[in-house]
């Protein structure tokens, strides 16, 4: 018996290497250790050996099973290294120039971005920027906005746990707690918060509400943000700019509305809306756009600027809002998809 496992060992060491594709891979396995494979029938001849030769004989059978495994085990890798070689194909040569060297391009957000920046900077305004992990004080306190306003509900905002800590973010009261901001008008706080009128500044970036994701709505998102302070400053100046910086990204004729609307921060506060007849997959009179106002008294009380000196406004929209007005987009996650064949189209 034992000489007949040996060579039964052999054989297997012989065969198994050579083999080539999966089918004899499965053929083979089934002829050594299958149903009515050659090991199983030695196996077998277990009851007609004598009962004291039964333990040794069990050893050496075992024994072969287990080699016959290892080659088994040994022959499948190998098959399997050949067949992901053959998927992947002949070796890359890092050396050779890539198949794709088209020029890059900007995300449609950066280049809205950016030319809302340049469009501003040519009457007087310069880019601000915060951070996005931001406290209670200057997401919320600042802009007077009480502790029961609903934006400050764990269901609109991402708070962060009160053990968290961010050494280049302070607080300004040690109970407050950090949080991701829901709008960039921080970053007016904290600009006049470090200055004096008169000011005009330009604060785009990301922002984070709770929102649930959909055509139209995103967690994560891109607000811009405008901030003018100086002396005698009205409504007036507040609708001159906006209707220049419609007509200046969208084409002249381009005209914008107010509709009385509350935000706390401002007094009075208004809806913008924009004619949108002449643009393309809109097809609207008039569109919601964004939120503006003049700057209230008491958010200059709370950054140290005299009120009855000094007058402003500020007004908000959203990036994307835009992008999906100016391109035609009817979807706001196209945006973050990262597919090549949506961004490639503003190359």
């Amino acid at each position: 018996m034992q000489s007949t496992l040996n060579a039964l060992v052999a054989k297997a060491s012989t065969e198994l290497p050579a083999l080539k594709t999966r089918p004899e891979f499965e053929a083979a396995k089934a002829r050594f250790v299958g149903p009515n494979g050659e090991l199983t029938a030695l196996m077998k001849q277990m009851g007609a050996v004598p009962k004291e030769e039964r333990p040794a004989m069990g050893k050496l059978i075992n024994e072969t099973k287990a080699q016959i495994q290892v080659l088994l085990d040994a022959a499948l890798r190998t098959l399997e290294t050949a067949e992901i070689a053959a998927q992947l194909g002949p070796a890359v040569d890092p050396t050779l120039p890539s198949p794709d060297a088209g020029p890059g391009t900007y995300h449609p957000l950066t280049l809205v971005r950016e030319e809302m920046c340049r469009i501003l900077h040519k009457v007087g305004f310069s880019v601000a920027d915060g951070p996005e992990v931001e406290t209670e004080f200057y997401c919320f306190d600042a802009l007077n906005t009480p502790a029961d306003h609903p934006a400050r509900d764990a269901q609109d905002t991402f708070y962060f746990p009160e053990s968290a800590r961010f050494g280049n973010v302070s607080k300004k009261n040690p109970e407050e707690k950090y949080l991701l901001r829901t709008h960039t008008s921080s970053v007016q706080i904290r600009t006049m918060l470090k200055g004096s009128p008169p000011l005009r500044i330009v604060s785009p970036g990301r922002v984070y509400r709770r929102d649930t994701s959909d055509a139209s709505h995103s967690a994560n998102f891109h607000q811009l943000e405008c901030l003018y302070v100086d002396k005698n400053v009205t409504v007036r100046d507040l609708k001159a700019l906006l209707d220049y910086i419609f007509e200046s990204l969208l084409g002249a004729g381009t005209k914008t509305r107010f509709r009385p609307h509350y935000f706390g921060y401002t007094e009075p506060s208004f809806e913008v809306d924009l004619s949108a007849k002449h643009l393309p997959k809109v097809n609207k009179e008039w569109i919601e756009i964004g939120g503006c106002g003049m700057v209230d008294p008491s958010v200059f009380e709370t950054v140290g600027y005299d009120p009855k000196v000094w007058t402003g406004y500020a007004f908000g929209m959203g990036l994307e809002r835009l992008a999906m007005i100016l391109y035609g987009i009817d979807d706001i996650r196209y945006f973050y998809q990262n597919d090549l064949r949506f961004l490639k189209q503003f190359a």
